[in-house]
């Protein structure tokens, strides 16, 4: 902590323990201070040594790459099972980053804080990647401020150490509500569209299952910059969902219908089926292809192949202009 307990009492009046205000969980959960927590000093240096063999000694050179033994054409069948096609039913997304990585494996960055978003570096045919990735399972994977600036301090930390960017993609929004806008949610949210624009290194985004709004823009869209982006048959992109749409769009038809809720569930059918079908995104190039979510892992790591030798030059500046 900065100011310790003694002092905080003194000026504001709160009593507090060295713990309650500065502690290891604290930061872990709640200030976002501190990228990872152990229990014991043999766990944490062990998963020292294992953060350290999927990092580059310095930026000048690539994260060192292991021959792997999980196959490359491994077909993901149970991912039909892991995310469900109704967009309003939760799952765990970590389940799906384990089915797609070599045996499984990664390390998750700021696991107990921004629990909305996933952060983790991964291995794909013994290549380090990083995943940033929506967690359904907690506020339905919307982003908020915390999201926002957990997910662009790992997409810097990525393009730093030439990591490549994998965005998996399961968002209804931003998070509403009064503390979010005061609290500045639209800067926060921009330093993730600037992480992500700003950065060199390989960047391949998949729609999972829905894509809403803003969110879906400074998740790794192709409109900023995605070098590959990906869909599965399930994706919904959109700026909302179709009952929110609906709503808005056919507002006077349903207030001057003689029945408004049949006017209602008429229009939010017609909405789907010429807006939201599993097409849509690649008849107007929203994305590259729409892929057997089965094949996966396969797409992702030839297409991984395919942009090794990517190089993209920034323009001559001392340094960017971050939103802060």
């Amino acid at each position: 902590f900065i100011t310790g307990p003694d002092v905080v009492k003194a000026v504001t009046g709160e009593e507090i323990s060295q713990n309650g205000l500065g502690g290891a969980d604290v930061h872990a959960e709640t200030s976002g201070v501190c990228h990872f927590a152990y229990d014991d000093e043999e766990t944490c240096i062990a998963e020292v040594r294992y953060l350290l063999s999927m990092l580059p000694q310095n930026n000048r050179e690539n994260p060192p790459r292991v021959a792997s033994e999980d196959p490359v054409d491994r077909r993901g069948d149970v991912l039909l099972d892991l995310v469900p096609a109704d967009g309003n039913r939760p799952y765990d997304m970590t389940k799906v980053i384990e089915e797609l990585v070599d045996d499984g494996d990664y390390l998750e960055v700021h696991e107990r804080w921004a629990r909305n978003i996933i952060c983790a570096l991964a291995r794909l045919d013994g290549q380090v990647v990083g995943i940033v990735a929506n967690q359904p399972q907690t506020l339905a994977g919307v982003l908020d401020i915390e999201a926002s600036e957990k997910a662009a301090r790992f997409v810097q930390m990525c393009d730093a150490f030439n990591v490549p960017i994998i965005t998996l993609l399961d968002v209804p929004g931003f998070l509403p509500g009064v503390d979010q806008e005061h609290g500045g949610i639209i800067r926060h949210g921009a330093k993730l569209l600037y992480a992500y624009c700003n950065a060199t290194v390989p960047r391949i985004s998949l729609i999972l299952r829905k894509a809403y709004g803003g969110a879906y823009i400074v998740m790794d869209s192709q409109s900023i910059g995605a070098d590959l982006t990906y869909a599965w048959p399930t994706n919904e992109i959109a700026v909302m969902g179709a009952e929110g749409a609906a709503n808005v769009i056919f507002r006077r038809q349903i207030a001057d219908a003689a029945d408004p809720e049949g006017m209602r569930v008429r229009m939010v059918k017609e909405y789907k089926a010429e807006l939201m079908h599993p097409y849509y995104a690649a008849e107007r190039g929203l994305v590259d292809d729409v892929i057997d979510p089965a094949e996966t892992r396969e797409v992702l790591i030839r297409s991984l192949a395919m942009l090794h030798t990517k190089h993209a030059d920034l323009p001559s500046r001392k340094h960017g202009n971050p939103p802060q």
